[in-house]
């Protein structure tokens, strides 16, 4: 049986010293046509994934839309798996994400979700986290991830 490539492009970006890459591999899907490039890090206990909100992921306040905020969020629960725990992100689930909006983002700043892992069992990994922009919260939720099956 043939090993499968990752579903994610996770490597240094020389860019970006501290970073590393947090891309889907196949640029035809939904992390690379409406979120973008995105970077990821490890902070101690932490995981930070940043996005680069452009005008096409506002509303029609001009603040950055609830959808991308949730998309990211989303994202970073995966990064959160593959950076601190070493988990496989790619056949992995959200079963639930439970966020509360606090404040709003703005384009052409940095966003960076913060996630910390809570607990992690042999299917399951709760975690929670953070969005924030600079020292602007912008958002707090918790999530809950199954892991891929064994085949």
């Amino acid at each position: 049986m043939e090993a499968q490539e990752p579903a994610f492009d996770y490597r240094e970006d020389p860019d970006h010293p501290g970073w590393h890459t947090w891309n889907l591999r196949d640029q035809t899907r939904f992390n690379a046509v409406v979120m973008g490039d995105m970077l990821v890090r490890t902070e101690g206990d932490k995981c930070r994934l940043r996005m680069f909100p452009e005008r096409k992921h506002t509303n029609l306040q001009d603040i950055v839309h609830g959808a991308v905020t949730l998309s990211l969020i989303d994202i970073s629960l995966f990064a959160a798996m593959r950076t601190l725990t070493g988990g496989d992100a790619g056949p992995a689930v959200t079963l639930e994400l439970s966020t509360q909006f606090i404040g709003a983002g703005k384009p052409g700043e940095p966003l960076d979700a913060v996630v910390e892992v809570l607990r992690e069992t042999g299917r399951l990994l709760f975690l929670r986290g953070e969005v924030v922009q600079g020292d602007h919260l912008v958002a707090g939720f918790t999530g809950l991830v199954r892991k891929a099956s064994r085949k």
